[in-house]
């Protein structure tokens, strides 16, 4: 068994409940890869929401906390101020994250606390059927857009980045080295990291979204819809970017700025 596997995955637990083809797995070893590429397995904690990518962490050999739908921001952060040392790992959905979770993403960002989030984006509500999430494309017909939607769909990085994240990255499933390089760097940052990942979702997205349900042909449209930005290049149009979009390194984090106003009143020592 591969060796990641047998240290981070409880395997009396395997199958996974992912449908055949879905990027969540990807994700979960690039996560792992990171974190032992960091070698911080016990100084950090996962948080996850509901949702087909709030199960990525259940699976680890780590402290997990699994939480209520789109809460998973509130635990993380109320997590990070009682035990300050701890790497926190937040993986949520489009629909958890920018949804229901959506204001506390707000506060987050803003706050830009030393939290590393990571969003598995893929356009739909899958667990629960298939509705309409908050980044499916206009156009879509599914469950809840019968019609075909005509909403705007939101962009989580220009979102996050706009709030005051420090760290701000895009990367596909089609894109796994990138990915755990990311995330790690993220881990890394000293701040506020957000980190979508473009995930294929065969069952749900491949009949609404993609129209096409081969999860290899997903990836391969992932990899040819997508650019990384050079300097002078000129912008494809109807590409969407990947790559590092933000890493602000001189910006406070909250914890900092909640010792300095503690040492000031007395109430620590420094």
């Amino acid at each position: 068994m591969n060796r990641l596997y047998q240290k981070y995955i409880k395997t009396d637990l395997l199958p996974t409940l992912f449908c055949p083809g879905c990027g969540n797995g990807i994700i979960q070893y690039a996560a792992i890869g990171a974190i032992d590429s960091l070698g911080i397995k016990e100084d950090t904690a996962c948080v996850s929401g509901i949702g087909c990518s709030s199960w990525i962490p259940c699976y680890y050999k780590m402290d997990v906390m699994h939480t209520m739908h789109g809460r998973a921001l509130a635990f993380a952060q109320g997590l990070k101020l009682a035990q300050p040392d701890k790497n926190i790992v937040v993986f949520t959905g489009d629909g958890d994250c920018l949804a229901i979770g959506g204001n506390h993403l707000l506060h987050a960002c803003a706050r830009n606390i030393d939290l590393t989030v990571i969003m598995a984006n893929n356009y739909i509500y899958g667990m629960t059927g298939g509705q309409k999430s908050p980044s499916t494309p206009k156009g879509a017909v599914t469950k809840t857009s019968p019609f075909g939607s005509i909403d705007e769909p939101i962009d989580g990085c220009k979102l996050a980045a706009s709030m005051g994240a420090t760290y701000v990255a895009r990367w596909t499933t089609a894109h796994p080295v990138q990915l755990e390089k990311s995330i790690a760097q993220g881990i890394s940052h000293k701040g506020f990291s957000f980190i979508e990942v473009l995930c294929q979702c065969p069952v749900q997205a491949g009949k609404t979204v993609y129209g096409q349900k081969d999860p290899a042909k997903i990836l391969k449209m992932y990899k040819e819809n997508t650019y990384q930005y050079q300097k002078g290049m000129d912008i494809p149009e109807g590409k969407t970017r990947i790559g590092v979009l933000k890493h602000e390194r001189e910006a406070a984090e909250y914890l900092e700025k909640v010792r300095e106003k503690l040492l000031a009143r007395d109430v620590i020592k420094g």
